[in-house]
């Protein structure tokens, strides 16, 4: 049997479920269709993968007290690990291979709305 996190583990893991759940909100409330949630692969995961007409969007959602440290939480290691992440997803969908591509971010801070932020970051900033 596996061991339970700790209590504070359990705690930034509920916290992550309820910033991705507001982020889809918001996302949804945008025109946004979820295509995924929480896709994981060897080479990483992607938060959410939404799609409205022909664009088709990988989401990295942040949470953390004030909207600029959720921004500032976006390092290029991760967004090499999205972009990574992003490949896997497509070569199992490859239906979706002729949509454009972006890169999202969704920021979530405790008493504000979320805040989208379209092609937060380029494939080739990573």
């Amino acid at each position: 049997m596996k061991p339970s996190p700790a209590p504070a583990r359990q705690v930034a893991e509920r916290a992550g479920r309820w910033a991705e759940r507001l982020a889809a909100w918001r996302l949804l409330l945008s025109g946004y269709r979820v295509v995924a949630r929480n896709y994981r692969s060897p080479a990483g995961e992607i938060d959410l993968v939404v799609r409205r007409g022909r664009t088709l969007v990988f989401v990295e959602v942040k949470a953390r007290a004030r909207l600029a440290e959720a921004a500032e939480a976006i390092r290029a290691n991760q967004r090499r690990r999205i972009r990574n992440a992003a490949a896997a997803f497509l070569a199992r969908h490859p239906d979706l291979n002729s949509l454009d591509l972006r890169f999202d971010a969704v920021l979530v801070a405790p008493g504000r709305l979320p805040r989208h932020l379209p092609d937060a970051w380029r494939d080739s900033d990573s």
